[in-house]
């Protein structure tokens, strides 16, 4: 990872807004928010790593645990989230899903499905190891069932998204085939669950295609529809940032290689057997007992100017909390009324 003048702001800014996102969906200012300098998932806490200075994605979900009883890690980057894996390998409180191309000495060399967690975190860690090549259809037939499968047996409050553009076909780092649209339609199924969701960013190494994917992406989780396949300038005329859709300035290009799609039917039959089984493995949805709630990173109550004596409206006390996992009072431990100790 190079070191570059700035690199305090940059790890500052990226940091800085994934944990605001995550902030405001505690808040439920948001349901959706987003970040695309963000989603640097191999940076460990000792090390930087793989371009990736500061682990956003780590910062952001312990700040969401402070709210959500169960976080949901979902990495469409063609890397695997090592990062991330490695900081909650041991808890059952965030449950990581990686989609990854592994093996051949690919960077970061980790990611291995039976990579399971350890401890308490035993089976709530999924790696979904992929070869070169695939394409919008075998990864759809692979992603959708194995994320509902994740979602109906983890039960999550909370959705992170990482959306790495480097699985583009025609990356500069990269060696699958999905197109632009094929990577849209994983926000748009991760979406459809209608759980808060926080969407990152990520590797892409192909400008003009990162470009074209966050539009896309963006129209999908926003707007609730693709952008129509039409010229971008009907879209952001006169943009600073017009010059990155060059040379065509269309949202939907070319993106195919001629790389052979080395993953077979049986082959992802295989690994799709394989995760059902570790999910298998998880009797329930795992809970979390009470608790005091750290003060958060931001605060949205308006308290400056509050009275001491005048209690405050209902908003500034409702946060998001999961049925049959907190109680109403300090001791009522038996769901009865509260006893006085």
């Amino acid at each position: 990872s190079p070191v570059f003048p700035g690199l305090f702001e940059f790890c500052s800014r990226y940091t800085g807004a994934s944990l605001q996102g995550a902030t405001q969906l505690n808040h439920k200012i948001c349901d959706i928010a987003i970040n695309w300098a963000g989603g640097l998932h191999h940076a460990k806490k000792f090390e930087a790593s793989g371009f990736c200075y500061v682990n956003d994605i780590v910062i952001s979900i312990l700040e969401l645990l402070k709210y959500h009883p169960r976080v949901l890690y979902i990495d469409i980057d063609i890397h695997h989230g090592d990062g991330v894996q490695e900081a909650f390998y041991l808890t059952d409180r965030v449950m990581t899903v990686s989609f990854h191309k592994y093996g051949n000495y690919f960077f970061p060399g980790t990611g291995d499905m039976y990579e399971v967690g350890a401890e308490s975190g035993r089976y709530y860690c999924l790696n979904v190891p992929l070869r070169d090549g695939i394409d919008d259809q075998s990864y759809r037939q692979l992603f959708q069932p194995v994320i509902k499968q994740v979602v109906d047996f983890y039960q999550p409050t909370c959705i992170v998204l990482q959306c790495g553009a480097d699985s583009l076909g025609c990356d500069r780092l990269g060696c699958f085939n999905l197109s632009i649209r094929g990577h849209g339609e994983c926000v748009e199924f991760v979406k459809s669950f209608k759980i808060p969701l926080l969407v990152l960013g990520g590797g892409g190494y192909t400008v003009r295609n990162v470009a074209r994917c966050c539009a896309l992406i963006f129209s999908r989780a926003v707007y609730n529809d693709f952008f129509p396949r039409c010229i971008l300038c009907l879209l952001f005329p006169n943009t600073e940032y017009f010059e990155y859709f060059a040379p065509d300035f269309t949202l939907h290009p070319d993106v195919s290689t001629r790389i052979e799609n080395q993953n077979s039917r049986q082959y992802l039959e295989q690994i799709r057997q394989t995760v059902f089984e570790n999910l298998k493995m998880l009797n329930h949805a795992p809970s979390v007992q009470i608790h005091d709630v750290p003060s958060d990173l931001l605060s949205y109550e308006r308290s400056d100017d509050a009275d001491p004596d005048e209690r405050g409206s209902e908003e500034n006390y409702s946060r998001p909390e999961a049925a049959n996992e907190f109680y109403d009072g300090d001791h009522d431990n038996d769901k009865e009324s509260d006893v006085e100790i």
